[in-house]
């Protein structure tokens, strides 16, 4: 998580905290899209760990304590949605903002009905009461949370979809909640778009008819400071502004709430006074079960209000639509210096894609509301399809619940469409910028889903973030751009990239683009020989800097496996341009020779600590990462070597660089005996079920006490070292479910299921939010490696190169999810005969492959 110079202190002072047509190919079933197909559930979806609730059952009672569920578009900011029905994280100005809770709410008024109006959640869980950033504050949400409620909710999630019903004994009112954002797999533009969806349905539960009316009620939470601060009128519904001034362009933000019913009536400006004067007018008016209808103001109007009024007989159900969509076209967010200089024909500062699809928040708000029905029945339709997954349910969760890190503020969109990330998302400031390329590694989703954003990393990174000679700096700039070379290379970063070069070309069979990627590849791949093998024994051997922070010194079986993993694509895609690549491929055999016999050390991957010898200078006096070296530290460097390894360590990653090939496509690159019997050894000393005796003086928060989980490493041979690498004593999901996965295409299913087990037992929602599996930030990118798991279980992979289609079930039969770069459907093995069922785009398949064998699909 190495930062850049100009960032380092801030980062130090929070560190510490078309389809396919049957004429074509008559055995491929298409499918056409079903409406609100999200609702279907099929009875895989069950199961239970020991003592809580079932896998993909709702959330209720003390499991819908922390949930918050993001809402928005892939790098258009998000908002969340609680399991009580609130909205929290409004994170839309380029910026996370964990603790931002606006003060903004729906109600419900029955009228003639004393106490009939209700706010439309559930009550305030007891640990926001005290303790929430600024909770007693009249600008947060806290100002709302006096406010009558309903008794008890229930939470289910059918990504994206967010579905919540609420319950009151005193109100003859049943109450359901959907929250939604447009996300349709191969469609990155439709599913970027800077809006989410609330929809409300209401049945009359009693014997007589109601009148009702529902409303929506907010602050203007885009106000920043005094001046060109305005809510506007909108159709059947109002704009929250604040306008850019002549210095600060980027405090420009605008929020659209609207809805679809015809009967919308508007209050543009509440009630303007001091202290609790505007929210206590609003309420009064809820209570009464009234409409206002106030026109626009100039300016500073605390907040505005929409109301639907309407009558339910008996039995009868109404739902409105209340939409959102905003508009914030600049901002203040800039890092790392162009190496070639000012471009004035380029954005200074972050500016996202939306901003040059969209001139103001009137075109997204018009766009979405015409296209909200198509968008919909698209979204549905991919919830409908991967949920009919019959693999376990464990996985299925953990997969869906880490594919809202693409709703999160972890990812952006630059002005131009590309991808651009953080690896997390901080309190109030991204973690760790740039697309960090070693914990991008990990992530398996957004190549399948959305190929075209992948691609766009691979061009980064082997465009502005290489430099003539091969290296590689492991974080991009933003706005992206050359950069300055003036740090490691991330050795399992730039080996990772090699591989994964070969994935997006298999993935969308595009020749052209591998040829002209191809020179930067060589130059890259030349620079990793030169770097970390200068004598050519096929092992990384000089110190290399990686995804802990650190350089290991030495051999490790990390990143020999990473090194292997990438000569292998290296010379794949070299035989196919019909490049020369004997060479490439001798140094392949002499390093897995290497690693398979010096660094197996009969159970598992070791490392062999090196730091003499080596072209590398005194420990002491390399370049690295907040790494120093004090009296002791010098002392320490004479009796046991270089501080941060793992040496005889039992290390869960590694051998990661032979699930990073196997996830890629490949053949895994060492031998299988040997991978299996390490991840055994990981899986038999890593994984722990109660954590309660094991001391961790680094982050415990993660995984600690009687909870159970994957620890980074241990060392059941001995030879811990004083100072192993930092994090050695942590659990990161990321990192559970890559072994988990692994230890699945091993025909370890079990195995791997006890360490998913064991990690979604912790985001249950008593304690953690179950779609938010933090590392270094919110929403951490690490853990889009469950999406790895689909493969694992299944071997189901598509080669767009040669239009196959790979099938290795280690589950027998089956259907699951896949999704290409051109469509998504239903891949099912029935008695040995393999199906696919297309249900959006197209899927050319020629051939399938199944356990080796080629077969007919059926």
């Amino acid at each position: 998580m190495k930062k850049s110079s100009k960032n380092r202190r801030h980062f130090l002072k929070n560190f510490t905290l078309g389809w396919i047509g049957a004429a074509a190919l008559p055995n491929i079933v298409t499918a056409k899209d079903t409406a609100s197909a999200h609702e279907q559930n099929t009875g895989a979806l069950t199961g239970k760990a020991p003592g809580a609730r079932g896998f993909n059952e709702p959330y209720k009672g003390k499991y819908n304590n922390r949930i918050a569920f993001p809402v928005g578009g892939i790098g258009a900011g998000m908002f969340c949605i609680e399991g009580s029905g609130a909205i929290s994280h409004m994170s839309i100005r380029h910026n996370p903002e964990m603790f931002f809770e606006p003060a903004m709410f729906a109600a419900i008024s029955i009228k003639g009905m004393p106490g009939g109006a209700r706010v439309l959640e559930q009550q305030i869980p007891d640990w926001k009461k005290f303790g929430q950033r600024d909770a007693g504050l009249g600008g947060t949400g806290g100002a709302t949370w006096g406010l009558p409620r309903f008794e008890e909710a229930e939470f289910k999630a059918r990504f994206p979809f967010a579905d919540i019903s609420l319950k009151d004994t005193a109100i003859p009112l049943a109450v359901k909640i959907k929250g939604w954002s447009p996300f349709v797999p191969t469609d990155e533009d439709n599913s970027s778009l800077p809006v989410g969806a609330i929809e409300y349905q209401f049945t009359n539960t009693g014997k007589s008819s109601q009148e009702y009316v529902f409303s929506y009620n907010t602050r203007n939470f885009m106000r920043q400071g005094e001046a060109g601060n305005h809510i506007s009128a909108l159709q059947q519904g109002f704009i929250l502004s604040q306008d850019a001034t002549a210095n600060a362009p980027e405090k420009q933000g605008h929020f659209a709430i609207f809805t679809t019913d015809k009967a919308t009536v508007t209050d543009h400006c509440w009630f303007r006074g001091g202290w609790f004067d505007p929210l206590s007018m609003v309420w009064n008016t809820v209570q009464a079960a009234e409409v206002k209808n106030n026109p626009p103001v100039g300016k500073d109007a605390p907040g505005a209000s929409l109301f639907v009024p309407f009558r339910l007989g008996p039995g009868e159900k109404k739902t409105i639509r209340l939409l959102m969509a905003w508009y914030v076209p600049d901002s203040k967010l800039r890092i790392g210096d162009d190496a070639s200089g000012d471009h004035p024909d380029q954005p200074k500062f972050h500016r996202p894609w939306y901003s040059h699809r969209f001139k103001n928040i009137n075109e997204v708000a018009d766009y979405w509301k015409t296209n909200y029905d198509t968008l919909h029945q698209k979204t549905s339709l991919f919830t409908s399809t991967f949920y009919k997954s019959t693999l376990p349910p464990e996985v299925i969760e953990a997969v869906a619940a880490n594919l809202t890190i693409l709703k999160s503020a972890t990812v952006m969109r630059q002005y131009d469409g590309r991808f651009w990330c953080w690896e997390g998302s901080g309190d109030n400031w991204g973690s760790c910028h740039g697309s960090c390329t070693h914990v991008w590694n990990y992530a398996q989703a957004v190549p399948h889903l959305f190929p075209n954003l992948e691609r766009s990393l691979r061009n980064t990174e082997f465009k502005e973030n290489q430099n003539a000679d091969g290296h590689q700096g492991f974080r991009a700039n933003i706005p992206i751009s050359p950069l300055v070379h003036n740090f490691h290379a991330a050795a399992d970063g730039q080996l990772g990239g090699i591989m994964k070069v070969y994935r997006e070309w298999r993935i969308s069979g595009d020749n052209d683009w591998l040829k002209n990627i191809f020179p930067a590849v060589k130059t890259s791949m030349d620079y990793c020989i030169r770097t970390w093998d200068p004598r050519k024994k096929g092992v990384v051997e000089e110190p290399h800097h990686n995804t802990y922070d650190i350089e290991f010194w030495g051999p490790t079986g990390m990143c020999t496996s990473f090194y292997l993993g990438a000569l292998k694509a290296f010379t794949l895609m070299g035989k196919h341009l019909n490049s020369d690549v004997a060479d490439y491929q001798s140094l392949y055999e002499k390093g897995k020779q290497y690693l398979e016999t010096t660094l197996f050390n009969g159970e598992y991957f070791i490392q062999k600590i090196q730091w003499t010898g080596l072209n590398a200078p005194d420990p002491a006096k390399a370049q690295s990462f907040h790494t120093h070296y004090s009296e002791e530290a010098q002392r320490l460097l004479k009796a046991e070597g270089p501080k941060y390894q793992y040496g005889e360590g039992c290390l869960s990653d590694g051998i990661l660089g032979s699930w990073i090939a196997r996830v890629c496509g490949m053949e895994e690159p060492v031998d299988a005996a040997k991978t299996k019997s390490h991840l055994l050894a990981v899986h038999q000393y890593n994984l722990k079920k109660d954590l309660s005796a094991h001391a961790n003086p680094q982050r415990p928060t993660f995984a600690l006490g009687n909870e159970g989980g994957l620890l980074l490493c241990s060392w059941p041979k001995g030879g811990k070292l004083s100072l192993p690498f930092v994090y050695s004593n942590e659990v990161w999901t990321g990192i559970e479910y890559q072994v988990a996965s692994h230890l699945m295409f091993m025909g370890e299913v079990e195995k791997g299921l006890d360490i998913v087990r064991a990690c979604r037992g912790r985001y249950d929602g008593s304690v953690r939010n179950p779609f938010n599996e933090y590392e270094c930030g919110h929403w951490y990118a690490r853990a889009m490696s469950s999406y790895g798991m689909l493969q694992g279980l299944t071997g189901v992979r598509y080669d767009a190169v040669d239009g196959t289609l790979f099938i290795d079930s280690k589950v027998g039969d089956f259907s699951s999810f896949i999704s290409t770069a051109k469509g998504f459907g239903t891949v099912s093995l029935r008695n040995g005969k393999p199906s696919l069922q297309v249900a959006f785009g197209t899927i050319p398949v020629k051939r399938a492959i199944v356990s080796g064998k080629t077969m007919q699909l059926g």
